[in-house]
């Protein structure tokens, strides 16, 4: 793969990451009511969920590419597509309307962080389509395994990272409400970097 290709995925990666969603909610409410053990457990489970969605839409792109050339292509153009309208409804984002605050509950609820990272990214079908839709405008014929390997690390390796950070400096400054405050600008660097990417397969 490219370098260049590469880091467009990269920028793809931290830009979906820092996107305000449930799994940040997750990870923030784990944290502060399990501590940053649970929070560092939630957010490592939750990148291998989502590596493990990227490896299922890599090595399917891969066979499609030697099964059908034609239906490769098919699937590029609706990847395309598929990213615009992420794009659109992106751009039109007026910011979060999730609340990152978690009040402690008496009784010190018991926290399961490696199961409920996991299944957070796991049980998420959206996840499915947005990786076949992304992985189908890097995914070539010539693409080795090598390269697949890369592009399912960098993806899995991005998300436990960003998560890893939310986890981890949670009581050490004002990061969540920084990244509340910033969600619209995020929102819409994410639907440009989207577009751009979209416009690769018709040029």
């Amino acid at each position: 793969m490219a370098v260049e290709l590469w880091l467009s995925l990269v920028l793809v990666c931290i830009l979906g990451a820092l996107s305000p969603g449930p799994s940040l909610a997750l990870v923030v409410r784990n944290t502060m009511l399990g501590g940053q053990r649970a929070g560092l457990a939630t957010a490592i489970s939750h990148g291998f969920g989502v590596a493990l969605y990227a490896a299922i839409a890599v090595t399917g792109i891969g066979l499609v590419i030697v099964q059908s050339p034609t239906l490769y292509s098919i699937i590029q153009y609706a990847g395309a597509a598929f990213l615009v309208y992420l794009a659109v409804n992106a751009l039109r984002s007026k910011g979060t309307n999730i609340k990152l605050d978690y009040a402690n509950t008496d009784g010190e609820p018991k926290v399961h962080g490696w199961r409920d990272g996991f299944l957070i990214a796991f049980l998420n079908p959206k996840l499915a389509l947005f990786f076949l839709a992304l992985f189908s405008q890097f995914v070539d014929v010539n693409a080795t395994l090598q390269q697949q390997l890369i592009m399912i690390a960098t993806v899995g390796g991005i998300d436990t990272l960003w998560y890893c950070i939310v986890a981890y400096g949670l009581s050490r400054g004002p990061v969540l409400n920084r990244l509340k405050q910033n969600s619209v600008i995020v929102d819409k660097i994410t639907g440009i970097v989207l577009i751009a990417l979209a416009i690769r397969v018709v040029i």
